[in-house]
């Protein structure tokens, strides 16, 4: 006997049983099919050019070649898949990779540690241990941060919505002000450390200090270098550790493969998420100085610290930094939308600002609601695009680093649409805007 759903049943729609905190398919509601580096395809057969990449998590756009090779080929030779922290060829692979092509060219000395996959496994492990070096509780973490969404990490994010989520005081974090412009911010670290030093100031010596060295939630502010040596001296002056949040901007999302390597500062301990699998496979390192390693076995664990398909992907997306013209490429690309960026940014003063560094580049709107207003056209015009900032101010953009220059130019002319769209004439005395490809930068580019 045949039974025939109910109405209900039969136009019932999957995704209305999801919770409400989902948030990025509220403004790119398309259901996606399928992708290829910087193209993603919904199931109406819609073409979108990725200028989000997963937050950061796809470096190396969508199902690259190479990697899914080895990912499949590693699957069909039945690899093991999760072992815990077992030994096993994959992770051995891995090791030696990123000894080989990260650690030892840069002169590099960490030990690696894998924690729960995410980036937020990756601070709390970080955090738990420079507290257990240093035997003291304070963290220095900035405005405007974001490190994570458990306690620990949300303890150090600045976001007030984010920290509101969690129910309980998050406390044991000393906030700074990030990376002032000129010699205020140096002043400001440098008044900081004599306070700690002052016997009767009532401020503890910090555990550490936490940092990314472009925030990439927090608006695409980028720390200047001076700042980030005076950082790190102050850290050493008064005993503490300096970590380096590299979730999002690492892998050589502001060009080089660690985000700190132009201002030339040795974290003691460095985090890593996001890409660092190369193929959005969840998986997260710590690199910690070997004097710090202070961990008894099994002191932080989990049971997820053992991805073994991330380890493959993870190897040969490394493989690719092998290869100069790799290297050569994302130069090129990073070039472009600077370019882009900053003339755009010129055609628009009164209501635009260039924003970030590398390809992690982006639109800093004078009114939130217009930035708001271009993000929706934009997706509408088929670019997947997010904001960033306190008042989400910020328009992202985060293509793939190997992003072909004719879908970089394609996706940069939709948003060009969506800008001008939006900053219309009537109310904002627009003039025309053209590609650049040659021009210099306006805006201050340290080397």
């Amino acid at each position: 006997m045949n039974v025939h759903p109910s109405p209900i049943v039969r136009h019932f729609d999957p995704f209305s049983i999801e919770s409400n905190v989902r948030s990025y398919c509220r403004r790119m509601a398309s259901t996606f099919r399928r992708a290829l580096n910087a193209e993603v395809w919904d199931d109406e057969g819609r073409r979108y050019i990725d200028f989000l990449s997963a937050c950061g998590a796809l470096n190396y756009g969508h199902n690259h070649p190479a990697l899914k090779a080895e990912l499949l080929k590693y699957i069909c030779g039945d690899g093991i898949a999760t072992s815990m922290d077992l030994h096993t060829s994959a992770k051995r692979a891995f090791l030696a990779k990123f000894f080989g092509t990260v650690l030892l060219p840069r002169r590099l000395d960490y030990v690696i540690q894998f924690p729960g996959p995410t980036g937020t496994n990756a601070v709390e492990a970080a955090l738990k241990l420079a507290r257990k070096v240093t035997k003291r509780r304070d963290v220095v973490a900035f405005t405007n941060a974001f490190h994570g969404m458990s306690l620990g990490a949300l303890a150090a994010t600045g976001s007030r919505f984010a920290r509101g989520g969690a129910g309980v005081p998050l406390s044991h974090v000393h906030r700074l002000p990030f990376a002032c412009a000129g010699n205020d911010g140096v002043k400001v670290l440098h008044d900081y450390r004599d306070a700690v030093c002052d016997p009767s100031s009532g401020i503890e010596a910090p555990a550490a200090f936490i940092v990314e060295t472009v925030q990439g939630e927090g608006g695409l502010t980028v720390a200047p270098y001076e700042w980030l040596r005076a950082l790190e001296s102050v850290a050493r002056d008064l005993g503490a550790l300096v970590i380096v949040d590299d979730v999002q901007a690492g892998c050589g999302r502001t060009g080089p493969f660690f985000s700190f390597e132009r201002a030339n500062i040795f974290p003691d301990i460095v985090c890593l998420a996001k890409s660092i699998s190369g193929f959005g496979l969840p998986m997260a390192v710590v690199l910690i100085k070997p004097q710090f390693d202070r961990w008894r076995p099994a002191e932080h664990n989990g049971t997820f610290r053992g991805n073994n398909h991330a380890f493959v992907t993870a190897t040969a997306a490394l493989g690719l930094w092998e290869n100069k013209k790799f290297q050569s490429d994302i130069t090129t690309r990073e070039q472009e939308l600077w370019n882009w960026v900053d003339g755009i940014a010129a055609d628009y003063p009164r209501f635009l600002e260039a924003r970030g560094i590398g390809m992690m580049q982006g639109l800093r709107f004078a009114d939130p609601h217009i930035a708001v207003e271009v993000a929706d056209r934009a997706v509408r015009n088929g670019l997947l695009i997010e904001l960033c900032g306190p008042h989400d101010e910020v328009l992202k953009l985060l293509p793939p680093l190997t992003i072909e220059q004719e879908v970089l130019e394609e996706g940069l002319y939709r948003l060009q649409d969506a800008i001008r769209a939006c900053l219309s004439p009537a109310r904002m005395g627009y003039r025309r805007y053209r590609l650049r490809r040659s021009e210099g930068s306006s805006r201050k580019r340290e080397t």
